[in-house]
């Protein structure tokens, strides 16, 4: 039988709400901090799969969490294509050679990258599977292609990721290639970590705020579209959550178009809206603001309800705008887990 969070990504519209918080395993977590000061880089915690799983695992021992998401990063599929990757303390991570400067011609693919993440997944649904009674629903994740298109043309993160858009507009058969490629190892990223036993996965667009509606139509909807689709071919019993983050107004056209089992939310669209204009009985996920988590308080309950009353009316996996923040105290993540689990519509 599906946990709650499977429940609802399948779209029933049950009378308690799963949570879970992007990020949730992290360096907010006293257990985590330790584990990375003994192992080293974050790199390196990836590819330990035995140290990837037990930081999966560690918020849900500690929080009783709905989903475990795996603890991996959106910069594994332009690794395994065959961009070196490093994350430097202090600069966040840096491909090279970056695209912006050569081709995907001059890169050779390293497909057995992807491999230990899969291995990652299996020992998070075997420990899942023994250690609790109550249905804990394993999570996967990839990037969309428009967001790991800027950090593998650019080379790293920016604020308006200006070098990659440019280039859009510049050579646009140039990036749909890049696209194309993003597209297509991502399916088999997606397909493996579902073979592996993730029962859900999620779609990461960090970036995908910065287009023009034209330019999201075309690096947005059309590539998460095609992931969707080839996805569902191999695995059609597995819901797909679709996360444009900054889309806007333009969040109901990807909700159509894209074919995803549900919806992610950012901090900054109203719920009520949401509720109003995406599909009628869309499973939705979202969308208190990470901030206020970090402030605790009477205003983090009345936002918390405020999110759990505007979707009542259709199937709600509760979690954060964005990923949490590190400096977020424990007691606060308790305080709103207190406030979900207590919520009833």
């Amino acid at each position: 039988m599906p946990g709650l969070l499977l429940e609802n990504l399948l779209g029933t519209n049950t009378s308690k709400r799963p949570v879970w918080l992007m990020r949730q395993a992290g360096r907010y977590l006293p257990e985590y901090r330790a584990l990375r000061a003994e192992k080293g880089g974050f790199l390196a915690l990836v590819y330990d799969t035995d140290a990837a799983a037990e930081i999966t695992l560690q918020p849900i021992r500690r929080f009783g969490f709905d989903g475990a998401i795996l603890f991996s990063d959106i910069l594994i599929v332009p690794y395994a294509m065959g961009q070196n990757l490093e994350f430097l303390a202090g600069e966040g991570p840096k491909l090279t050679p970056r695209l912006v400067d050569s081709t995907l011609k001059g890169l050779t693919s390293v497909p057995e990258r992807l491999t230990p993440i899969y291995e990652t997944v299996r020992k998070v649904r075997a420990a899942l599977d023994a250690e609790f009674d109550s249905g804990k629903t394993m999570l996967g994740f990839a990037g969309s292609p428009w967001t790991v298109a800027t950090y593998m043309c650019a080379g790293e993160g920016s604020r308006d990721q200006h070098e990659t858009r440019a280039m859009a507009y510049r050579d646009p058969s140039a990036f749909a290639e890049i696209i194309q490629a993003i597209v297509g190892v991502t399916v088999e990223y997606l397909s493996g970590q579902i073979q592996a036993g993730a029962e859900a996965v999620q779609l990461f667009d960090s970036w995908a705020g910065s287009l023009s509606p034209a330019q999201f139509e075309r690096w947005v909807i059309a590539p998460n579209a095609a992931i969707v689709s080839a996805v569902k071919a191999r695995h059609p019993e597995t819901p797909i959550i679709g996360f444009p983050k900054g889309a806007g107004e333009k969040l109901p056209a990807y909700a159509r178009e894209t074919g995803v089992d549900a919806v992610g939310i950012d901090e900054t669209i109203d719920p009520i809206w949401a509720a109003r204009e995406l599909p009628q009985g869309l499973p939705v996920q979202g969308n208190l603001d990470p901030l206020l988590l970090l402030s605790g308080g009477e205003e983090l309950e009345f936002q918390a309800r405020r999110v759990l009353d505007a979707f009542a009316d259709r199937p709600h996996v509760f979690n954060l705008g964005h990923g949490i923040g590190q400096f977020t105290p424990i007691a606060h993540v308790e305080q709103l887990l207190g406030i979900v689990r207590n919520w009833s519509r």
